[in-house]
């Protein structure tokens, strides 16, 4: 029962303790340009949506780059698994730990 109690007594502390926040004064924080400022004009949305289209990604093209950058990264981190110390460094470090 004491460990079922924890979790919500837990949630209810921290539900309570951000309900004490005091709120930062919002009353006219709007300037008055701002308030007899007009609403912005509406546009269709089909033209937006054709030049987003427009800009977009190829995705065989996107495929292709992010595959062969893929490639690339495999290979680049094959030839850094190898040793960093050589045969006579690794020799060298052995003598000084014993």
């Amino acid at each position: 029962m004491t460990r079922a109690f924890f979790p919500a007594a837990l949630c209810a502390g921290i539900t309570l303790l951000g309900a004490c926040t005091q709120f930062p004064a919002l009353d006219r924080t709007i300037t008055p340009a701002l308030d007899a400022a007009g609403y912005p004009a509406l546009v269709p949305l089909d033209p937006v949506l054709a030049s987003a289209k427009a800009t977009g990604v190829e995705p065989v093209q996107a495929t292709a780059a992010i595959d062969a950058r893929v490639a690339a990264l495999k290979s680049r981190a094959t030839g850094l698994r190898g040793s960093v110390l050589s045969g006579a460094e690794r020799q060298r470090l052995a003598k000084g730990l014993h």
